[in-house]
């Protein structure tokens, strides 16, 4: 009976573990993407998280209390945010030819800007759907899943695999591909790079605006939800910067470390081993699980 429940706490970790390695997912791939593009961690992107969690939040609150009709509301404002960051605080960066630490010092100052105006917006107050999530779990044999994780899952691996299926089957996949190899080459070949990287920055968005709509779901809303990009980049770091399957595979593995350790040890030793598995990761395996050569990031 012992080993019993020990296999049940097991799968239950397992797939908690799961459920938030497929939201770290959706995050990290945005990094990813952007990452193989122009080289550098779009820091910016947690407010891209943050505001889809708070559009869906509004929508519920003030507009319709119908999470089917928020979602899309919420994944809307992800990527309306990220193009916004792209053409306010990266494109003249980049059309300078700045140097790539300055857009990362940029993307830290429109984070910690989009945290501070959302603070003031909503009184930094805790604050959860008001529509009724379904608490009844799903049974299978003795084991018991809370279907807002299941359904996090399954919308997570929709998303990622099509996000999978545009980049390997479409020709702005291709024009993304062959720009990861080389920007300078791609432009010279006819490539509008401008173009494409709105379509990343707006891909990303997309993405980061599903993963914090699911986060305010699962958790609570609350002004520095976006800081959960930092496991999206730990989990980036883990599969390999600029590798989008390094990502998804980072992420779920971050997912189910930190799951582990909160059913095992500690919910409160839970980040200390997501960032000591990123100092490992530095120190042992730098490129990370799947990481590649500079020249073939996508």
């Amino acid at each position: 009976m012992d080993n019993r429940r020990k296999n049940m706490l097991f799968l239950q970790q397992l797939i908690n573990g799961l459920s938030v390695g497929s939201v770290y997912a959706l995050m990290a791939v945005g990094y990813s993407l952007i990452y193989s593009l122009l080289n550098f961690s779009n820091f910016a992107h947690s407010a891209a998280v943050a505001i889809g969690a708070y559009a869906t939040l509004w929508f519920l609150s003030l507009l319709m209390p119908s999470l089917e009709v928020a979602i899309p509301v919420g994944i809307l404002m992800g990527a309306v945010i990220s193009i916004i960051i792209q053409l306010a605080a990266y494109r003249p960066l980049l059309k300078k030819n700045a140097r790539r630490i300055y857009l990362l010092i940029a993307g830290l100052g429109v984070s910690t800007i989009s945290e501070n105006l959302l603070t003031i917006a909503s009184g930094g107050r805790f604050e959860g759907y008001p529509v009724n999530l379904s608490t009844v779990p799903l049974k299978i044999g003795s084991l018991s899943i809370g279907m807002l994780d299941m359904a996090t899952l399954i919308l997570a691996c929709i998303a990622l695999i099509l996000v999978q299926l545009f980049i390997k089957k479409t020709r702005s996949g291709l024009a993304i591909r062959s720009a990861a190899f080389d920007l300078d080459t791609a432009s010279l070949m006819g490539v509008d790079v401008q173009k494409l990287i709105l379509v990343v920055f707006a891909i990303a968005g997309i993405l980061a605006g599903l993963a914090g709509t699911l986060l305010g779901a699962k958790y609570t809303v609350y002004p520095t939800i976006g800081s959960l990009t930092n496991k999206a980049f730990i989990a980036s770091v883990l599969g390999g910067l600029g590798s989008v399957p390094g990502a998804m595979l980072g992420a779920v593995t971050l997912g189910v470390i930190e799951a582990m350790v909160a059913g095992y040890i500690s919910s409160a030793m839970r980040d200390l081993f997501s960032y000591v598995a990123l100092v490992a990761v530095l120190l042992f395996l730098p490129q990370g699980f799947m990481g590649k050569s500079s020249e073939d990031k996508a």
